[in-house]
């Protein structure tokens, strides 16, 4: 008698225990960024509620540096047990990879996606001395002022940045970029009217629009946001523009599919939660509810479009 499907057999029933008995310890979410801003008030928000449904403590961990970069290494060499995770986005996935040739990761193939968080709502701002009201008046505008129209950005491969380099490649039109250190300092410098135009979450913006310090002209997602449902999308004059500004749940490579997948389904209720949901909109963030298999698809056509962007443009890390 054979003793090999005997063994096959208890080695499969003793992985499905452990599957199942995850988890058994506390669960870590390192945020690549400090503490205070929106992806990490989002992980602390998901930490309280994952904890209640676990069973276990989650944990937040700060580990800012490169650009995001340091902290989403140490989850890259993680084990994949489902302990340790990610909340990171598109720049420390999409963006970086194709600014910084000697990457410690690979955006996409060190990662397992687990689930897609939310989109962050990024706005299009222009001056008041600018003589335009529109996406269209500003095209032509720019057009009719090759190079005088400056635009601020909280550095080289920033999101401001890629926004306003994509506009110009796709209406054909020449801007000054003008980067800062940081993107308090861009939004203050449109505000002063150092600069003429601005690219950056509604809650950087909306605070000056509302008090006619800016002019609101588009979003720059795909479809018009939830939460500013008057205003155009900029792919409404432009079309296939899009910049959509993500956040997303990653695990290491190698994760069991049944964790990511019960990941993902506890993750997406926390964040369809009215409380939840509130919360993020208060911080201009729009909850999403996707798959992993879902999720994967973005981050992979995400990384092949900003990352052939960033080399067209020869754009690269300051």
């Amino acid at each position: 008698m054979s003793f090999r499907p005997l063994l096959a057999a208890a080695l499969a029933a003793f992985a499905l225990n452990v599957q199942a008995a995850w988890p058994e310890r506390p669960v870590k979410i390192i945020v690549p960024w400090a503490p205070g801003g929106s992806t990490d008030i989002l992980a602390r928000t998901v930490a309280d509620k994952l904890s209640k449904s676990l069973g276990q403590p989650v944990v937040v961990d700060n580990k800012p540096g490169a650009s995001g970069n340091l902290g989403s290494d140490m989850v890259a060499k993680a084990a994949p047990d489902g302990y340790t995770l990610l909340f990171g986005s598109m720049s420390t996935h999409a963006i970086n990879p194709g600014m910084m040739p000697a990457m410690p990761f690979k955006g996409v193939a060190d990662f397992t996606p687990v689930a897609m968080l939310a989109f962050v709502t990024n706005t299009m701002v222009i001056h008041p001395s600018l003589p335009a009201k529109s996406v269209t008046e500003f095209i032509a505008y720019a057009k009719a002022n090759p190079g005088k129209v400056a635009y601020a950005s909280a550095g080289n491969g920033s999101t401001n940045h890629l926004s306003a380099a994509l506009l110009e490649k796709m209406a054909d039109i020449k801007m000054l970029h003008v980067p800062y250190k940081g993107g308090a300092p861009a939004v203050l410098a449109t505000v002063a009217g150092e600069t003429q135009v601005l690219f950056t979450a509604g809650t950087q913006s909306l605070p000056h629009v509302k008090a006619d310090k800016l002019k609101l002209v588009a979003v720059t997602e795909q479809k018009r946001s939830s939460l500013l449902k008057e205003v155009p999308t900029v792919a409404e004059t432009v079309p296939g523009y899009e910049m959509a500004v993500w956040y997303g749940a990653f695990g290491p490579k190698g994760m069991p599919p049944e964790i990511q997948k019960r990941l993902n389904a506890e993750i997406n209720a926390i964040m369809m939660m009215p409380d939840v949901k509130a919360k993020m909109e208060a911080i201009g963030v729009e909850a999403v509810n996707e798959t992993p298999e879902q999720f994967a698809a973005v981050l992979r056509a995400d990384a092949e479009k900003w990352g052939k962007l960033v080399k067209d443009m020869g754009i690269v890390a300051e």
